[in-house]
């Protein structure tokens, strides 16, 4: 799986930024899809996820009700959608995949076989 993510940049507090992350080199409908972040000096932590199949989500506590994640099956496509932007926000977002069509959601990095690049989001206070 190949994974391209964009849509990250500047934005004060408050605002909002829709990342997105387009795959490719498997069906996308049967891969589970995740967006971590790094902020500076930190480990990888989730921030959402998203299964194969049913679509169900998850969502880090620190952003549960400021972020919404999506697909579009069809544009073999995930967003994350983030309002009400932080500067605890800022970080290096990357997208995740996978493709192991299991039942329950994958929340750990080691659960993810296929890594995007990484879009910085920046937010100013």
């Amino acid at each position: 799986v190949q994974l391209q993510a964009s849509g990250g940049g500047l934005v004060q507090t408050g605002g909002s930024l829709r990342l997105s992350c387009a795959a490719s080199g498997r069906t996308f409908a049967n891969i589970t899809m995740g967006w971590f972040r790094q902020a500076p000096g930190k480990e990888h932590s989730i921030v959402a996820a998203i299964t194969w199949g049913a679509g169900k989500t998850y969502y880090d506590a620190s952003v549960r009700g400021r972020v919404t994640i999506s697909r579009d099956n069809a544009k073999n496509t995930v967003y994350l959608q983030m309002n009400n932007l932080k500067p605890e926000d800022t970080a290096v977002y990357y997208c995740a995949a996978d493709d192991r069509r299991r039942p329950f959601t994958s929340l750990s990095l080691n659960e993810y076989q296929y890594w995007g690049q990484g879009t910085l989001v920046t937010v100013s206070s």
